[in-house]
């Protein structure tokens, strides 16, 4: 009887496997890391084949915790971040930067090689753009595609398939060249909703005229939650899996994890519009759903059937949100490695210091978190960090104070996100955290009291994982459609409500001041 789903999670720096029934409870779970080649500050590499290979051992590892066989399951789900993978006409894997090491064949979300490109799509005014909130951002796949073309043209040449990271997965897994709606929607400028998804008019304008068919990339896309197909011998093998599993379409990564959170409400239109995801992890990414298409600057999005048929998607986000504390952390002289165990350091003194202190623990310390860019709601890649208020203190308590600091403006961007999708027409009150971020106490505490959401944490430290399941499920034939997987599926969450409402309101003015400021010095000739 096949009556268990096994999903995959790929993250920046690992793969996650998990085995869940059909209620939706975890019985086994792995991790496996995979390898990262950083050549310079905005490159970022991956190799394709041991991101596969980590999968299969994730997966092995989890089935053999679970302690189940390969005949109970019914479907695999893959989620993955939004990279880019490069293979020959043969299917082979092609460097992305050149060279004889063919393996690093993946270009990484977070990879930010191709600013000016992505900076030559915004200067486009294209109507595709309206879909990318007006500006196009080096993290979608298009800028990354005209970096390959016009830096390493000798590669292109050689181009035969290029993949988002869950659609390759399942290429591998089936044989099949199918692509997801999700992943196609969310990051090709795929217009699922048009009668022609692929522009044309946008794909010349851009110098990618070719780019369909040196990607082999097809004109239809499957909806989430249907079959890829069933596994292939070599692939059942690898996974230690049998070619009855059937393997579902590949979700990205954050859209997993939103269908983890606020799939109990795919059905019910009215609750399910007031409801608010957060992915929080390396990065953060806001997710929610609209009925209506409501555009918005520096959204990503409205993309229609991402995830829910018939339901536009829109997302906002950060691009460095658990990497900036890790990093704050690397760059202070009393910071070291960021270990979990450093992190709890660091929160364990701040709350002692915050108990001397009062609320002037840190008061004259602001940051503005863009180290990485502003994603949303400013749609700024060449955005900077700042950090104002610093004093000749080099000590631990200085780094607890700026680490504080840094949490807040975290949290102070999220507000400044939902307050821009206010602005555009969503009517949001609660606010569901999943990822890392569940983790630190710190932002935990903060996305409730900045925001002044109702704060929902699900009873599961995999949502991720969990909406993957949820989508497989369907695939698989455990459930009818996906609103019955999300609601037979969510195990419950806890729910918080702001504790200071209000106290927060001037760090916000100070924030958006400071925003003001930095715009102003960069205007300065």
């Amino acid at each position: 009887m096949r009556d268990l789903i096994v999903a995959v999670d790929i993250g920046t720096g690992s793969a996650r496997a998990g085995v869940f029934d059909r209620s939706g409870t975890l019985l086994g779970r792995s991790e496996h890391p995979i390898a990262m080649r950083r050549p310079s500050p905005d490159h970022a590499e991956h190799d394709s084949e041991n991101i596969w290979q980590a999968v299969c051992i994730s997966l092995k590892a989890a089935l053999a915790v679970a302690g189940v066989a390969a005949g109970r399951v019914a479907a695999l789900g893959i989620d993955a971040t939004c990279s880019l993978v490069v293979r020959d006409r043969q299917g082979q894997p092609l460097a992305v930067s050149g060279g004889e090491e063919a393996r690093w064949d993946t270009i990484v979300w977070l990879d930010h090689r191709a600013l000016k490109e992505a900076d030559i799509c915004t200067a486009t005014k294209h109507p595709v753009l309206a879909h990318s909130g007006s500006v196009m951002s080096p993290e979608m796949e298009m800028p990354k595609l005209m970096w390959l073309k016009r830096h390493r043209p000798e590669q292109w040449a050689k181009t035969g398939f290029f993949f988002d990271l869950a659609d390759f997965i399942t290429w591998r897994a089936t044989g099949s060249n199918a692509r997801s709606r999700c992943t196609m929607t969310g990051k090709w400028n795929y217009l699922s909703h048009e009668e022609k998804p692929w522009s044309e008019s946008f794909l010349q304008a851009i110098g990618l005229e070719d780019l369909r068919e040196r990607g082999s990339l097809p004109e239809e896309t499957l909806a989430v939650g249907e079959a890829v197909g069933r596994l292939t011998a070599a692939a059942a093998q690898d996974l230690g899996l049998d070619t009855e599993c059937v393997v579902a379409t590949g979700l990205i990564d954050a859209y997993a994890g939103t269908f983890g959170v606020l799939g109990p409400f795919a059905g019910e239109p009215e609750k399910l519009e007031r409801q608010l995801a957060l992915i929080g992890g390396t990065s953060s990414c806001i997710v929610a759903f609209s009925q209506e298409k409501k555009f918005g600057f520096g959204m990503w999005g409205p993309y229609y059937e991402a995830v829910l048929p018939g339901w536009w998607l829109v997302e906002g986000g950060q691009s460095a949100t658990g990497a900036l504390l890790d990093h704050i952390v690397r760059l202070h002289s009393a910071g070291g490695e960021p270990s979990a165990a450093n992190h709890a350091r660091i929160v364990a003194r701040i709350r002692e210091m915050q108990q001397d202190e009062g609320e002037a623990f840190a008061d004259r310390l602001h940051v503005l978190p863009d180290f990485h860019g502003n994603r949303s709601p400013l749609a700024d890649p060449h955005a900077l960090g700042v950090i104002s208020g610093l004093a000749l203190d080099a000590s631990f308590d200085g780094l607890c104070r700026l680490y504080w600091r840094t949490c807040v403006a975290i949290a102070l961007g999220i507000r400044h996100i939902l307050d821009k999708l206010g602005d555009c027409g969503y009517v949001l009150d609660t606010l569901h955290v999943t990822g890392g971020h569940v983790r630190n106490p710190l932002l935990m505490e903060l996305y409730r009291d900045v925001t002044g959401c109702r704060v929902v944490v699900p009873d599961t430290n995999d949502a991720v994982l969990l909406g993957t399941a949820m989508v497989a499920a369907v695939a698989g034939g455990l459930y009818a459609d996906l609103p019955a997987a999300g609601a037979g599926m969510y195990p419950g969450g806890s729910e918080y409500r702001a504790d200071v409402k209000g106290r927060y309101d001037r760090d916000y003015r100070r924030f958006l001041a400071l925003y003001r400021h930095r715009a102003e010095l960069e205007m300065i000739d």
